[in-house]
């Protein structure tokens, strides 16, 4: 199988509780049988120790990311990255992003 990279927002302060809601939206829309190059392949997050930006910023710098393989999430079995952001709508967020197996 392949993989696809995949950038999700998600709004709240909490990045575990932002993460099972996407995780779990996913499942739901896509499936729990695997294979979906979704953030619902994905049991886990590594948190990037970066400043909060807006989600734009924090997309590019996500592509960036990915692009150059780093070693954090360059792994579609691994743990997704997670960067602090405030939202499109003001709020505080987490774009979530990485492999995931398609």
């Amino acid at each position: 199988m392949g993989a696809i990279t995949f950038f999700e927002v998600a709004a709240g302060d909490d990045a575990a509780e932002a993460f099972n809601e996407k995780r779990n939206e996913a499942q739901h829309e896509h499936g729990c049988g695997g294979d979906s190059g979704t953030i619902a392949e994905k049991d886990d997050y590594v948190v990037f120790d970066e400043p909060r930006r807006s989600e734009a910023f924090a997309i590019k710098r996500a592509h960036d990311l990915v692009n150059a393989g780093d070693p954090r999430i360059d792994d579609k079995w691994g743990p997704a990255g997670a960067l602090p952001i405030t939202t499109s709508t003001a709020q505080n967020g987490w774009l979530f992003f990485g492999w995931a197996n398609d």
